[in-house]
């Protein structure tokens, strides 16, 4: 009866959704999974195999599935209010929650603008730097500056400042142009370069088109530290910190994509923390939810707020959503927050870090592997002359080991929940191994 059950899941959702990120077709031999329920680190199938959730879910998942504390968050504001639109209104979550996120940056950024997914707030963070600059009288700043292999997300805005060709060039007539300037990541390292030289000579690239062109500039969008999407490129904090510079030398934005390495991922709550620096414009996404409901923001400054504010209409930042700054998903976001506080998750998660880096390495020392590395909760390495279709097979062979991983291309990453114990944090290593040699090995 089981088996009946998970089939005529697996042939009902075939027949009627249409999956993200996904080739249809590659279904007929990649097994798709009827999930039932989760729990902690794991997700259940219906025939009771459980699975490690070793990307949080598209890295959105941050203290496990069905957390008790942010269950018993949303039960309590389901019988209060459910949503309620922010035109004209307001209420309790959206409040508090903006008041915490500003004082976590010491109230640099203190106005917080919603949305309910990444790419939307990249949209809006695009939006605001051109429309600000205009309302400043500076309307020929529209041009936007992106990383090579930089990824923040697909709708029409978003995409035309992602660099990633598998998303991009089908679209490529829809999209506005932008500028691409080289990558930071720390693989591009020549013989004798450390990371930060890398970093100074992407700083340098930056320089000189901002030298040439920064009167029609509105703006640059980096994702800090960790470029995911492209492989989880990864770079010195130096870089940041030249950017930043450069952008108030040439007066150009500094829009932070946090979406993906935001809420503790990299080490520190927000990344660039570890630059020392503040963006314009930092986009939060994923995480900052628990990933238990849609939920995003743009957190800018004061001066970028002033800019719009006026009696004039047309002057205002006329940007909406249906769901902006839904109480229920912000109720989860104050849980989230409340989380990293009662249990000092930051400093945990140190201790945590260094656990999997250990049992790590047998990875990081074998023969098929290269570029593994790491950046708080964050793990890559890259499989050397892997087939075209490794990121499949390696996927297929993580569920018979009880793991949910997807690589990018060649690319293997771990980006579990901070809830994992010793005796998890050890079977994943163990595990990730042994899909490695058999993946290499078929």
């Amino acid at each position: 009866m089981q088996d009946n059950k998970q089939s005529e899941w697996v042939a009902r959702s075939l027949r009627s959704v249409w999956h993200p990120c996904t080739q249809m077709q590659h279904h007929e031999t990649v097994p798709l999974i009827p999930v039932s329920r989760g729990k902690g680190a794991w997700l259940y199938d219906h025939e009771g195999r459980r699975y490690l959730d070793a990307i949080s879910s598209w890295w959105v998942n941050l203290f496990g599935h069905a957390n008790p504390r942010i269950n018993a968050a949303l039960k309590d504001q389901l019988d209060t209010l459910e949503h309620a639109m922010l035109a004209g209104f307001t209420h309790e979550p959206v409040i508090e929650l903006s008041e915490k996120l500003s004082a976590l940056t010491g109230h640099v950024l203190g106005h917080s603008f919603y949305a309910s997914d990444g790419a939307s707030a990249v949209e809006i963070a695009l939006k605001m730097s051109f429309h600000s600059w205009r309302n400043n009288g500076k309307s020929a700043k529209q041009e936007f500056v992106c990383l090579k292999g930089s990824y923040h997300g697909e709708t029409i805005g978003a995409l035309a400042v992602t660099d990633v060709a598998l998303f991009k060039d089908a679209y490529g007539p829809l999209l506005r142009a932008s500028q691409t300037v080289m990558s930071p990541d720390a693989r591009n390292a020549a013989d004798g370069e450390t990371a930060e030289d890398v970093a100074r000579r992407a700083a340098a690239d930056v320089e000189r088109l901002f030298a040439d062109k920064a009167d029609r500039i509105a703006a640059i969008i980096i994702e800090p530290l960790v470029q995911c999407a492209t492989g989880m490129a990864m770079h010195d904090p130096l870089y940041l910190k030249l950017v930043r510079e450069l952008c108030d030398r040439h007066q150009v934005h500094l829009i932070l994509d946090e979406i993906a390495v935001g809420c503790g991922r990299t080490g520190t709550f927000f990344a660039c923390e570890q630059a020392g620096v503040w963006p314009d414009f930092l986009c939060l996404s994923k995480g900052i939810s628990g990933g238990y409901l849609p939920l995003s923001l743009v957190m800018t400054r004061d001066a970028i707020y002033q800019a719009f504010y006026s009696s004039d209409v047309t002057r205002g930042f006329l940007h909406s959503h249906s769901y902006t700054g839904n109480p229920l998903a912000c109720r989860a976001a104050l849980a989230t927050l409340q989380i990293f506080d009662e249990d000092d998750v930051l400093n945990a998660n140190k201790a945590k870090a260094a656990r999997l880096t250990a049992a790590l390495q047998p990875l990081a020392q074998h023969e098929r592997v290269r570029n593994f590395r790491q950046r708080g909760m964050i793990w890559a390495f890259d499989a050397i002359d892997a087939t075209p279709d490794f990121s499949r097979r390696f996927f297929a062979t993580a569920v018979e080991h009880e793991l949910l991983m997807r690589p990018i291309g060649a690319t293997v990453y771990m980006m579990p929940p901070y809830i994992l114990g010793d005796d998890e944090i050890d079977g994943l290593a163990a595990n990730t191994l042994a899909v490695f040699d058999k993946t290499m090995a078929g």
